[in-house]
């Protein structure tokens, strides 16, 4: 469910990415795999101390997280972080979720991963940056251009973005909006979005539903780079609280890199 507020750290919203599934050897899961992870619902405390996993088929299962344990090497994307294995009792919950051998880590308070992009950060499991943004106009335009060719609208979480702004009445703004204040916080332009096949996963029945919107979005978003962009990756510059009133200044604007 959306958060109304929020904690907005350097490693982004708290608790957000800060949890990552992984193979029993370490290796990383995602819905390009195993589309069913669009099914499982964390649920952890204010305090960060326990982790509640609801999802298909078991019930739920409610666990202390251990923040100072002992690590172990993980993988994502190939490359080589540790984690803080969360045992064995959420690892037999998402075994049997997923239908594959899994393990439930925690990122370590010792976690000093370097993001790229113009503006770099640090971030926890996610994909590249702390921040991810997209405007509802751009979505917008998406599903005009989606039922111009028969199909059916996208909702917005199938692109998984942690902060949504709404009020830009000009699609893709968020391509130029390079330095951004959020009530006390600021953010700082990294890159552009490069979607995967994770947008053709259904998040309300975990099973795969494409080709679209890639299909689409490959008509006018392709990226010089390969693939296609769509919503604008940030490094938190400072930190904060955010609320769903805040409001949104663009204090330095640049060229779209699209």
């Amino acid at each position: 469910m959306p958060a109304h507020t929020a904690v907005l750290t350097l490693a982004g919203i708290t608790h957000d990415r800060s949890f990552m599934v992984t193979s029993e050897e370490g290796i990383f899961r995602n819905q390009r795999r195993h589309p069913r992870l669009a099914l499982i619902r964390p649920e952890i405390s204010t305090d960060g101390e326990r982790l509640t996993l609801h999802g298909p088929g078991p019930d739920p299962v409610a666990i202390d997280v251990n923040t100072s344990g002992r690590t172990r090497r993980v993988e994502l994307f190939g490359a080589p972080f540790r984690g803080i294995d969360q045992g064995d009792e959420a690892a037999a919950w998402l075994s049997d979720a997923l239908g594959a051998p899994s393990r439930l880590v925690r990122v370590p308070a010792d976690h000093d991963r370097v993001t790229d992009g113009r503006t770099t950060g640090t971030s926890g499991y996610a994909d590249s940056c702390a921040v991810h943004i997209l405007s509802q106009s751009t979505l917008d335009l998406l599903n005009e251009q989606l039922r111009e060719h028969g199909a059916h609208p996208t909702p917005m979480e199938r692109f998984r973005p942690n902060i949504v702004v709404d009020g830009w009445d000009t699609p893709h703004t968020e391509d130029r909006a390079h330095r951004i204040t959020i009530a006390d916080t600021e953010l700082g332009y990294a890159k552009l979005a490069i979607r995967c096949a994770v947008t053709m996963v259904d998040q309300q029945t975990g099973a795969k539903a494409g080709p679209e919107p890639l299909r689409t979005l490959a008509t006018y978003r392709r990226a010089a780079e390969g693939g296609v962009a769509f919503s604008t990756k940030y490094a938190v510059l400072r930190p904060g609280k955010l609320s769903t009133e805040d409001e949104v200044q663009v204090i330095s604007w640049g060229e779209s890199e699209l």
